[in-house]
């Protein structure tokens, strides 16, 4: 796909320039920063995956006295095709970067420089990158998937009498698989986001560096300033 004539011309042309470099370093510090402030908000503002966290953990606690336990399994059934969803969506979308790239003439014909291998290269690079992101979103998607499966199954080994001493420890259980779970899925969603970011990066380093921020402002603000969250603490 890459052979040494078209990298030696990517070295020799250079496409990739210090503002590439920090695009990236940008890139990269808002998908880890984004993560961490969600995951990781102050006791006194959490963020809606914290509140959510607390919704989970009383789900499992109710669902103990809840007869027949039919409405719980089809929440979680819901929560599966949704992984299962988006984890379909990120291999057809890894597929048609895998193409894309294979098909290093139609890359040149978008090159309107001179140097049509370097621009090749170049542009494969950036579709590499956007391919890295689905495929962790793709791994994610997957371990989110299996994770709500262990749930149902600890669910299901809950005891119906309420009175039985393993009954809300069981419930307890199945509350963190159930976080864990959403913990998974939700970093598959951020490495959809910036996906979406890294194509950015074809209108030039700068355009990536916008759409770095762009996408982080949004996650932000749904975390922490949407109307969701709102709801959530007023309930």
């Amino acid at each position: 796909m890459l052979n040494p004539a078209v990298m030696e011309s990517f070295l020799q042309h250079g496409p990739f320039t210090t503002a590439d470099a920090v695009a990236l370093v940008v890139l990269m510090a808002c998908f880890w920063a984004s993560g961490w402030i969600s995951e990781h908000p102050p006791r006194r503002f959490p963020s809606v995956s914290v509140l959510m966290e607390r919704f989970r953990r009383d789900w499992m606690v109710e669902f103990v006295t809840r007869q027949p336990r039919i409405f719980d399994a089809t929440i979680l059934d819901s929560l599966r095709q949704g992984t299962a969803f988006f984890a379909s969506a990120s291999m057809i979308a890894i597929g048609g970067g895998v193409a894309l790239i294979g098909n290093t003439q139609r890359l040149e014909t978008l090159a309107s420089d001179l140097s049509l291998q370097a621009v090749a290269v170049l542009l494969e690079v950036k579709i590499i990158l956007i391919i890295a992101f689905l495929a962790n979103a793709l791994l994610k998607f997957i371990w989110s998937h299996r994770l709500f499966g262990y749930c149902s199954i600890l669910i299901a080994a809950v005891p119906n009498d309420i009175t039985d001493p393993s009954a809300l420890p069981r419930a307890a259980q199945a509350g963190e698989i159930n976080i864990t779970a959403a913990r998974s899925f939700n970093r598959g969603l951020r490495s959809i986001y910036f996906a979406l970011a890294a194509l950015g990066w074809l209108l030039g380093p700068w355009g990536l560096a916008a759409t770095s921020v762009a996408a982080t402002g949004v996650l932000l603000r749904r975390e922490f300033w949407s109307h969701s969250r709102q709801v959530m603490l007023g309930s």
